[in-house]
């Protein structure tokens, strides 16, 4: 009932946060009981949740108590591995030093312990509702190619590629994967930001209002475990079998295998691309299992050359859909919420 209450006294604050290797991004949305009332999304210089971010989300936090904020995770050590069963769990990862979380009851995504800690270390001054798995947002996304579809699954993002194997619904195979060192990929925080967050944060007082002590119950790994289906976000099951447009340089037919800044980033995603392909042909339990199709969420503006190495050198069909990866998140945050 005080539920209720508040939820038509107050709106609803998401604030959706992806941290990336040169710029930042915060998407925000203002719900009432009708729906959406207000939306933005600004872009931030920073590799680090910064001062900057930090004032921009209690802008629209201070506003209502009820504001919940997600995460995508972004460290290195995270995956995802085709079972939700404690018993084998661990002959794929160390139990003891990795937080699993399962999907659907039928797979499970990981991330270290140390770097959830490092996370909440970050944010503690505006706190994490959720922080949701890259496998979760791909899986999500892809929802209506996933449950009929033999296929790899990718999700491109700025440093990092979130790599998946599906066959008609069941996980096979997954591998998060690190695209360039040029960036220290450790989350950090600026030398003097303790400092400047002192801030004058006008927020309501939230120990006035007994009700919202039931975020605390959230779980702050994004736990998907009672997600029976992805087919309650409309935008997701509709089919989508044509593919997005790339703007292709048709001028040169070779590939461009370096630029002036070295080994093309394209290329070098289609290297890691083929290796973890690769890997899944190694292991005799997929004996026999051919890939064909690759659908590719690209959330970073890949150039048309990816899609050219993976049709060209591996014979494989390729789909691209664009991701507003922000507004993914977002849809995630509601699913749970709702």
């Amino acid at each position: 009932m005080l539920n209720k209450i508040y939820n038509i006294l107050y709106n609803k604050i998401l604030v959706n946060i992806v941290i990336g290797n040169s710029k930042s991004t915060v998407y925000i949305e203002v719900l009432n009981s009708k729906g959406v009332i207000d939306s933005n999304e600004v872009i931030f210089d920073t590799a680090y949740y910064s001062n900057e971010m930090h004032k921009y989300i209690l802008s629209y936090t201070k506003e209502s108590p009820l504001f919940y904020i997600s995460v995508l995770d972004n460290s290195i050590n995270q995956g995802a591995i085709p079972t939700c069963s404690k018993h084998l769990i661990g002959k794929y990862q160390d139990i003891h030093e990795n937080e699993f979380k399962c999907f659907s009851d039928a797979w499970s995504f990981y991330t270290l312990k140390s770097d959830i800690y490092e996370l909440e270390k970050v944010y503690k001054k505006i706190g994490i509702d959720f922080i949701f798995s890259p496998f979760v947002v791909l899986a999500n996304f892809f929802g209506d190619k996933i449950d009929s579809h033999l296929a790899i699954f990718l999700l491109v993002e700025e440093n990092s590629m979130s790599l998946s194997v599906f066959n008609s619904g069941e996980f096979l195979f997954g591998q998060h994967i690190e695209v360039t060192n040029d960036f220290d990929s450790e989350l950090v925080i600026e030398d003097d930001l303790e400092e400047e967050f002192e801030l004058e944060e006008e927020s309501i007082d939230l120990d006035d209002i007994d009700a919202i002590d039931d975020i605390d119950e959230l779980d702050d790994f994004g736990d998907i475990a009672d997600l029976e289906s992805m087919d309650d976000i409309d935008e997701f099951s509709e089919s989508k079998d044509i593919e997005e447009e790339l703007n292709v340089n048709e001028e040169n037919e070779d590939f461009p295998i370096q630029d002036s800044d070295g080994i093309n980033e394209d290329y070098q995603r289609f290297s890691l691309i083929q290796s973890a392909i690769n890997t899944f042909y190694s292991d005799e339990k997929f004996e026999g299992v051919f890939l064909e199709n690759v659908y590719i969420a690209d959330a970073t503006g890949v150039s048309g050359d990816l899609k050219r190495y993976l049709e060209e050198e591996m014979f494989l069909n390729v789909y691209v859909r664009h991701m507003d990866l922000p507004l993914a998140l977002c849809e995630i945050a509601k699913m749970e919420l709702s």
